[in-house]
């Protein structure tokens, strides 16, 4: 079909995906839940007048997953995604701003099966019930299969999007006859719980990006040390503390005396969690200065005794940058 002067083809979501390969063996109540998960490529006909940034993009990678259960087996599965979710916020330093209960509206057009719509509705009410998040239903703003938890965030200039949802759907598992063998021998038909926990990934990039400031946590950061040779004569030195970083699975980059002074290429990596200045007496005692971001400059000190606690942090998600440091 033609849209806004160029030919676009429909493409299936991931939900369908998903479905199909469920459906592509039998299965038995005993593997359920059954839970598939991938980063997975979308794409929006959206228009140019309304593309923005990272916030609204027209092909998105889509952190996306989708939850096969028996009726029993639902809110236990919705709460554990809530609780993912909040897991993830809290490690990436997002706050949102309010949990939605997404519902019909009028003029919408939604799957005619009411009765599919109270079922789900009720099992995610109860769920943000015993959660006991605040939260408000919004008339209008469910998918066209079922209602959803929509946990929204807010940028900068104050604009409010969705970056994470949980919905329950008894709609697709009836469109792709979907079923599992029951404890009694027969056919029972699953739920489908769609689980997305950050949404999607330039929206989640972009939120934090803004919210970060650029200065993203250490294990965050793209790049979690710049190594500082003073000269060109302690650039082997710089190159060995890169390759040890390397091994360790530390992001590391040298920022040589070609980039210009040692004041300038400090302030140009003044993002970065940790600089490592290597002058003439540290590439003699295979030591390092230590910067930190927050603007802390550390004594000297060896090398491996550096990598091992910057290791240690990064590894425990922290978002301390040096615990008892002296400045």
């Amino acid at each position: 079909m033609d849209l806004g002067g160029e030919q676009v083809v429909l493409r299936p979501s991931l939900c369908p995906h998903h479905a199909v390969i469920y459906r592509s063996r039998s299965h038995s109540y005993r593997e359920l839940p059954l839970r598939m998960a991938e980063l997975g490529g979308m794409y929006r006909s959206e228009l140019s007048g309304v593309l923005g940034g990272l916030t609204r993009v027209r092909a998105i990678q889509l952190n996306d997953a989708h939850i096969f259960c028996t009726l029993e087996q639902v809110a236990e599965e919705a709460q554990a995604a809530l609780e993912m979710i909040r897991q993830a916020y809290e490690a990436l330093g997002i706050t949102p701003t309010r949990y939605r209960l997404s519902l019909p509206g009028p003029g919408g057009k939604y799957v005619a099966a009411p009765e599919k719509w109270q079922r789900s509705t009720a099992l995610l009410t109860d769920v943000l019930d015993r959660s006991g998040l605040p939260y408000e239903a919004a008339e209008g703003e469910a998918a066209f299969y079922g209602p959803k938890i929509d946990v929204q965030v807010t940028d900068g200039a104050g604009r409010e999007s969705t970056l994470s949802t949980v919905q329950v759907d008894f709609h697709q598992p009836e469109q792709f006859d979907l079923h599992y063998i029951g404890a009694d021998g027969a056919k029972h038909r699953p739920v489908m719980v769609h689980r997305s926990i950050i949404g999607s990934v330039e929206r989640a990039v972009a939120h934090l990006i803004e919210q970060h400031g650029g200065a993203f946590p250490a294990w965050l950061a793209p790049t979690q040390l710049v190594i500082l040779p003073i000269s060109d004569t302690e650039l082997p030195n710089a190159a060995a503390l890169a390759q040890r970083c390397t091994r360790l699975g530390l992001r590391a980059q040298i920022a040589g005396p070609d980039r210009g002074s040692l004041g300038a290429r400090i302030r140009e990596a003044r993002l970065v969690p940790y600089q490592a200045v290597i002058g003439a007496k540290e590439a003699a005692d295979d030591h390092a200065a230590l910067r930190l971001r927050d603007g802390r400059r550390l004594d000297p000190q060896p090398i491996s005794d550096v990598l091992t606690r910057i290791s240690a942090l990064i590894g425990d998600h922290s978002t301390e940058l040096w615990a008892h440091a002296t400045s």
